[in-house]
């Protein structure tokens, strides 16, 4: 009998243990839940509204790149950039070339002038050497007006462009997918859709600045000048058909759609006033 009460003891025990685990067990599932698939994933790449963004205070020159196409992803107006780092027109830059791309707030220390110091000189008499004297006969050498030793080189002809962009024509006959938003966030200019190969005609007369990839998240990029104030970009093209320094009509065919830098095939376009983004609708015609 002694030794059939040990055995439904033990029996009583093993039980209590078995559902003790069973519970410990349950609440375990309950209270720590697997981390969701999204936690556990890489981070999401650029979004269309964050694409390109420069917003750091400098950025090193990469190969392909040009001022313009810069200056078009800081939101920044070239002339303002080229400004700040003292860089002459036509605005070359070289890869590896370290830009600023906000102007300092620090004001600078004033100047103090100074008076120059004589030199001491003990027990000797110093004197300054007198000018030297050009023979008059000899002047015209190295005078501005004459001879050809100082000839002062012609000054480069200036790109005229017009004061106020006429003609504007849509880029793309794709229905447009996305339109422009003034919010922080929104979309800053107008998203075609299309086909790949799709035929991109440029917005307006004007010269290419910048035709290439070298931009983060624009893919096949082209920008072209209108004025001193107004560019337009064209993005995520399969082909670009114009260089940089070619100028354009209103209406060329200047690149095939494509889906570099995006999910889809589609045209991005934007016109910037200045280096900044406004609503192309305000200038395109009534479609």
């Amino acid at each position: 009998m002694s030794s059939l009460r040990s055995v439904r003891s033990q029996r009583g025990v093993l039980g209590l243990l078995l559902l003790t685990a069973v519970g410990l067990l349950s609440c375990s599932n309950k209270t720590h839940k697997p981390a969701p698939v999204s936690e556990l994933s890489t981070p999401a790449a650029y979004t269309e509204d964050k694409r390109g963004v420069l917003k750091s205070a400098t950025h090193t020159v990469k190969k392909g790149q040009t001022l313009y196409a810069i200056a078009f992803a800081a939101g920044s107006d070239v002339r303002e950039l080229a400004r700040i780092n003292n860089i002459p027109s036509p605005y070359v830059i070289h890869p590896g070339q370290v830009l600023k791309l906000r102007a300092s707030t620090a004001k600078a220390a004033p100047k103090v002038s100074r008076k120059p110091t004589k030199p001491k000189v003990s027990g000797k008499t110093v004197t300054q050497p007198s000018p030297t004297k050009v023979d008059p006969k000899k002047g015209k050498d190295y005078s501005g007006n004459g001879g050809e030793k100082n000839t002062k080189p012609k000054p480069a002809s200036k790109e005229v462009y017009p004061s106020k962009v006429s003609g504007w024509r849509w880029p793309s006959r794709g229905k447009v997918i996305t339109w422009f938003s003034s919010k922080e966030q929104g979309a800053k200019g107008i998203d075609f859709a299309g086909k790949k190969g799709d035929p991109v005609y440029a917005a307006a007369d004007g010269k290419v600045v910048y035709s290439g990839s070298a931009l983060r998240g624009f893919g096949q990029l082209i920008i072209i000048k209108h004025s001193e104030d107004y560019l337009s970009a064209y993005a995520h093209n399969s082909r670009l058909r114009v260089k940089e320094q070619q100028w354009v009509r209103a209406g060329q065919h200047i690149a095939d759609m494509g889906s570099s830098g995006a999910e889809r095939v589609k045209l991005h376009f934007e016109i910037r006033y200045r280096g900044t983004s406004v609503n192309p609708t305000r200038y395109l015609p009534k479609r």
